[in-house]
């Protein structure tokens, strides 16, 4: 365990211009995890009215690597992730919540579902990443 918390990880999220634009925050953190949210606002959404990919890509990213700092410490860079669109994405919040499946000493594997809330607690999974985050340095 790294001794950092929820409220360390939201001061590093609020440290990122990109995440303070979409508006996005850390809803969990710790124990091999992190949770993180964004509102689905009109001015995300591409020319069909669903969620943009690019957000849900930062979203996967994002939260990747936050669940790998749970467990690596907050020097950590993804080194790469794939995501796998399920279905479009719409409706009130992005919800990407991931979990750090192997974690050794500088590099620690992890999956990400990405679901969105209705506004009414009805989840949909809309995509599925999964990447590596290494420890910098």
């Amino acid at each position: 365990m790294t001794g950092l918390d929820l409220s360390t990880a939201e001061q590093a999220l609020d440290a990122q211009p990109f995440s303070r634009l979409l508006k996005a925050r850390i809803t969990a953190f710790g124990d091999r995890g992190a949770t993180l949210e964004v509102d689905i606002r009109t001015e995300l959404l591409q020319q069909n009215g669903f969620l943009h990919g690019g957000v849900l890509s930062y979203a996967a990213d994002n939260a990747l690597t936050f669940a790998a700092g749970a467990v690596l410490g907050p020097a950590v860079l993804t080194s790469g992730f794939s995501i796998q669109y399920v279905r479009p994405a719409q409706g009130a919040t992005l919800i990407a919540r991931a979990e750090v499946v192997h974690g050794g000493r500088r590099q620690a594997v992890v999956r990400c579902d990405l679901v969105t809330d209705d506004g009414s607690g009805t989840e949909t999974l809309c995509a599925v990443a999964q990447g590596t985050v290494l420890t910098a340095g």
